[in-house]
């Protein structure tokens, strides 16, 4: 469940955080796709160690 909801929240939260105060994504990534990759990251992280801290 938390790799979904890395994936389905707090990815897109993060691009529209992002277009909100109008900061690019960093290496030529789009927006969604820097977000993606936090909120999938931090999703897997908090399903292997049980936590999202």
């Amino acid at each position: 469940m938390p790799l979904l909801f890395g994936l389905g929240f707090i990815a897109p939260l993060i691009a529209q955080t992002m277009a909100v105060w109008e900061w690019d994504a960093p290496l030529g990534l789009s927006r969604i796709a820097l977000g993606l990759i936090v909120g999938g990251s931090w999703g897997l992280y908090a399903t292997i160690r049980g936590r999202w801290i």
